[in-house]
């Protein structure tokens, strides 16, 4: 089992910045990928980014070069710094954790980017 516990939400202006942390109850050394998904209402959840086990970072097209996902191994934590925040990146954030072939998903926290 991995509980994640996401944090950072909020409301920021367009242009701004907010950074987002998920922590997990494991060391994640041992989580074979870990990252963000994001969801609109009424749309499906998808990628924004994301720790693959091979070491890769993979990124939504929307996101690249705005969005940095990066790691506090000691803190079992994972961050995405998100700048330059557009309207149409307003949805909830999940964290996701992929332990054991199972996923595991935190809270969500809301973002929502004013115009």
């Amino acid at each position: 089992q991995v509980q994640l516990v996401e944090s950072g939400g909020g409301l920021v202006q367009a242009g701004g910045s907010l950074r987002l942390s998920c922590a997990a109850s494991t060391s994640i050394f041992s989580i074979n990928a870990m990252g963000w998904y994001r969801q609109l209402l009424g749309k499906q959840r998808e990628l924004v980014a994301v720790f693959t086990s091979g070491g890769i970072t993979n990124y939504a097209d929307s996101v690249q070069g705005r969005f940095t996902i990066s790691r506090d191994n000691a803190k079992n934590t994972v961050y995405l710094q998100m700048n330059s925040l557009k309207p149409e990146d307003t949805a909830d954030y999940y964290c996701l954790a992929v332990y054991n072939n199972r996923d595991y998903w935190g809270q969500g926290t809301q973002v929502t980017v004013s115009s």
